[in-house]
């Protein structure tokens, strides 16, 4: 029904925040990692989903479009409910998400609290073909002048790895296309060191 809202942000809590549209004040669901994005803006604007139950209206905002469609297919999953879609997103970022669910990696997700093997398996059989069609875009790491990969170069070459051997793993992970924080980008290569 709302696509987004657009206005000056009264009040902003972690999990929930109160946007003023023309004179309607609108509370809106948030996670952690919206929370994050929209620091201490004066003005705002959230792509918003509308949940609609019998007994209740909730209305969800999100930083970003990709945010709202893994939100939106999250909550396709068979026993993933609005709250659980809005913890999974408040623990890990919309690529860390998509990842985790494209390589299958089950661990990530049960990282979540509340998410069990059984309901992550359901999410990765549910939703894995339907991602990439959903149109869900996952940042792209360019290799060369990439912060990220310098500092995981180094960090890895001060534990004592080869250069080349550690430039070869970084650049193999980055080439699967999902930015990742300088700490998951090393224990990612320390699996194929």
């Amino acid at each position: 029904m709302y696509d987004y809202l657009k206005g000056r942000l009264i009040e902003k809590n972690p999990t929930f925040v109160v946007i003023d549209v023309n004179g309607v004040g609108y509370s809106v669901n948030i996670s952690l990692t919206t929370f994050s994005a929209i620091k201490d803006q004066e003005q705002i604007q959230l792509y918003t989903h509308l949940l609609v139950r019998e007994d209740m209206h909730q209305l969800f905002g999100f930083s970003d479009k990709n945010e709202r469609s893994l939100f939106v297919n999250l909550l396709t999953v068979s026993g993933v409910g609005a709250n659980t879609a809005r913890l999974i997103l408040s623990s890990l970022s919309t690529e860390e998400v998509y990842s985790a669910i494209i390589h299958e990696d089950v661990k990530r997700l049960q990282s979540v609290k509340g998410v069990g093997g059984k309901t992550a398996q359901r999410m990765i059989l549910d939703l894995k073909d339907k991602l990439p069609k959903a149109g869900i875009t996952v940042e792209k790491v360019n290799r060369h002048h990439n912060t990220i990969r310098e500092e995981a170069l180094s960090g890895l070459l001060i534990l004592g790895f080869n250069k080349l051997s550690a430039e070869k793993a970084l650049d193999k992970i980055l080439d699967k296309g999902l930015v990742v924080d300088v700490e998951s980008l090393i224990k990612e290569a320390l699996k194929t060191l």
